[in-house]
């Protein structure tokens, strides 16, 4: 679905609502799957048991930092990849949800803008 340029109308609320929504369903399907691969990581590299693998994968992934220390230099090596990757998909995530916001947001102060200042004058 592609957002309204600057000349155009503010979209009605039902499609910001749409908007948001999809949004967040898409952030969350990737915060799944983000959370998966950490999980298979943890359990696989780590020798964790499941529900310690979630609990470490969702503290990194989060950027709070593991909970239970690494033995491994495959361990370490993984937690370190997936720290990087925690890391920007933070950024990824907030941005893809903020992006309805934000962009109803700046169309909205441009268009009280324009109804100040026609084009044209």
């Amino acid at each position: 679905m592609a957002y309204e340029r600057a000349g155009e109308r503010l979209a009605p609320t039902y499609v910001f609502l749409w908007r948001l929504f999809v949004n967040l369903v898409l952030a969350a399907i990737l915060i799944v799957g983000s959370l998966a691969v950490g999980m298979w990581g943890y359990h696989t590299y780590a020798n964790e048991p499941w529900i310690d693998a979630f609990a470490d994968a969702a503290m990194i992934l989060s950027g709070m930092g593991p909970l239970n220390p690494l033995e491994t230099p495959q361990a370490k090596l993984f937690a370190g990849g997936y720290a990087l990757y925690s890391g920007l998909f933070l950024v990824a995530a907030a941005s893809l949800i903020l992006a309805p916001v934000l962009h109803r947001f700046l169309h909205q102060l441009h268009a009280s803008d324009e109804d100040e200042n026609p084009p044209g004058r």
